[in-house]
């Protein structure tokens, strides 16, 4: 089977993909043209299926899991604060009008991607596109032993380590002379990497019976 990985950057989108023993990478613009090519099942770290008011119960659960690392799991997104305002301060002011919580400034500025990922999925229902968290799938790779900071040395050298047990025997010159000039970060490769191996196999996913959203869009993290 072909199993994609993707993980946004500034720019666009880290893709990729495992076909059989075979990994490539690539760096694409938008969402479309980073799932054009045939795939059996996508993994996107980026939320799928959103609430009204934020609140997803395959957020807590990952956040749980993630303990006592859990503000690497973002968590508040609503369709409605990006169709309706450009401002995260007066996006704010709603939310606290509606009794909600706020948005986070990380969060509000991953917006435009998830708002281009919920249309692409939601015009796309028929193909096989999951949310997927890439520290989820690393503490996974790890034992479920918690990892230091994926930014730090320490933290990069062990989620290269378990990335090249997994198969990813050239990591290392991805990191370096591949993504050179595209402007994604080293993490972005790092997290795509994982992804895709939980597009390929996934091990499991909070929660396993999920709720749907008003889309009909299942919310729930794969790992």
């Amino acid at each position: 089977m072909i199993a994609v990985g993707l993980d946004g950057f500034s720019k666009g989108w880290v893709a990729v993909t495992i076909d059989g023993d075979r990994r490539t990478i690539f760096f694409h613009s938008d969402i479309a043209d980073a799932l054009s090519r045939p795939f059996d099942r996508a993994g996107i770290d980026i939320p799928i299926g959103m609430t009204d008011n934020g609140e997803r119960d395959c957020d807590l659960l990952a956040r749980v899991r993630l303990r006592p690392h859990i503000s690497r799991v973002f968590t508040g997104a609503r369709r409605w604060l990006w169709q309706e305002f450009d401002d995260p301060d007066a996006a704010n002011e709603e939310a606290r009008r509606r009794g909600q919580t706020r948005v986070s400034r990380q969060l509000w500025h991953i917006g435009p991607k998830i708002m281009e990922v919920d249309a692409f999925v939601r015009a796309n229902a028929t193909r096989d596109i999951r949310e997927v968290h890439p520290e989820l799938v690393f503490l996974r790779l790890n034992g479920d032993a918690s990892l230091p900071r994926k930014k730090s040395e320490e933290g990069d050298a062990l989620r290269r380590r378990l990335l090249k047990r997994s198969g990813f025997r050239e990591i290392d010159r991805w990191l370096t002379e591949v993504r050179t000039g595209t402007g994604a970060k080293r993490d972005d490769v790092l997290d795509a990497c994982a992804v895709a191996l939980a597009a390929r196999e996934p091990c499991g996913s909070v929660p396993e019976a999920p709720p749907r959203d008003a889309y009909d869009l299942p919310m729930q993290i794969w790992f």
